[in-house]
């Protein structure tokens, strides 16, 4: 009869639901046949179930209705005896669930080396994962919002829950061992704090800070932010960049020289990019000069970083471009024939 409920505690409390209420129909139903109103009926099978004991509203004399009355007692009664069992039963498995579900992911990521740490899972923090998770770096989310964390723990990310501008949530996810840290929560107050704490914590970290107001990037940055970026000007494809390849994004974005020859570029209808080359790339193994040459002429590469962390600058035609590198170049806006990624 119930082979279509859910499994586990759950089969058990839905049954149990089903079954007080079919008791409850056909008691009613059978005191309505005695000629009782339905509120009358509703009304007594209720406070006889549930055992509260007032007293009879009609007179209870025949053998028949002694005996609906004590079926009615004896069924009700254990019913509502499973109902409760089910119910401490539900409630205890969901809390079990949830422990071995904290310990299962605290173990994960105490293993974890080299990671990211991702502060504040809103729409800038979701796509920074995204990308992250694409480029296969492993990752944390620290949020406190549990709503926001159900829906990264559904989509399979590893999520910690605490308030990411104590010291004691940034060790919790492995700070020391860390490579990096987004703060990207909507908030320049809280993004100053988690730069400090997680500064405070780990002299190396990469720490990558959104900055909601323009005014806040001298906060941020002598806060101890490695870069400060404004999501309204880049999205969370560069945030990526800046973790994964943080010398290549400097290349393009680290001197006045070379932000005032990307503004050049631009206005000659030219692009200065720095794009992930992922194993499935098309430039991947290529050199230099048949990557060029693919591309036809719609792209220049002037930089290539290394996944170990070399930065290779006017690199020769000969240099082979390596799954994991971070190229530099220089493409035609919208005419690019090969992509990267």
């Amino acid at each position: 009869m119930f082979s279509s409920l859910p499994t586990g505690p759950w089969r058990n409390l839905i049954a149990g639901l089903i079954y007080m209420v079919a008791i409850t129909a056909l008691a009613t139903s059978a005191y309505m046949l005695a000629g009782w109103s339905l509120s009358d009926a509703f009304y007594f099978v209720v406070i006889t179930i549930f055992t509260v004991g007032y007293q009879e509203l009609h007179p209870i004399v025949s053998p028949e209705m002694r005996a609906l009355t004590m079926a009615t007692i004896v069924l009700g009664c254990t019913g509502v005896i499973f109902l409760t069992g089910a119910l401490v039963q539900a409630f205890t498995y969901t809390q079990i669930q949830q422990l071995l579900g904290n310990k299962r992911m605290k173990t994960q990521i105490e293993k974890m080396t080299g990671h990211v740490i991702i502060c504040g899972f809103g729409r800038i923090g979701h796509a920074l994962a995204e990308e992250l998770r694409a480029g296969g770096i492993e990752f944390v989310i620290v949020d406190l919002d549990e709503a926001r964390l159900a829906r990264a723990s559904a989509e399979g990310f590893h999520t910690w829950a605490g308030d990411a501008t104590t010291e004691t949530t940034l060790n919790e996810v492995g700070v020391n061992r860390a490579r990096a840290l987004a703060t990207v929560v909507p908030n320049d107050a809280v993004n100053v704090f988690i730069t400090l704490t997680a500064r405070s914590l780990n002299k190396d970290i990469e720490i990558i800070a959104r900055g909601v107001s323009p005014s806040t990037k001298g906060k941020l940055l002598h806060a101890g932010a490695s870069s400060v970026v404004e999501p309204t000007h880049i999205g969370a494809e560069r945030i990526a960049q800046l973790i994964l390849y943080p010398r290549t994004s400097r290349i393009t974005e680290g001197t006045q020289r070379i932000r005032a020859m990307a503004a050049g570029l631009h206005g000659l209808g030219l692009d200065l990019e720095v794009a992930a080359v992922p194993p499935d790339s098309p430039m991947a193994g290529l050199t230099i000069e048949q990557a060029e040459r693919d591309a036809s002429g719609t792209m220049f590469i002037i930089a290539i970083n290394r996944k170990e962390g070399e930065t290779l600058t006017r690199p020769e035609p000969s240099t082979i471009i390596e799954p994991g590198d971070g190229v530099v170049m220089i493409t035609r806006s919208g005419r690019t024939t090969m992509k990267a990624s």
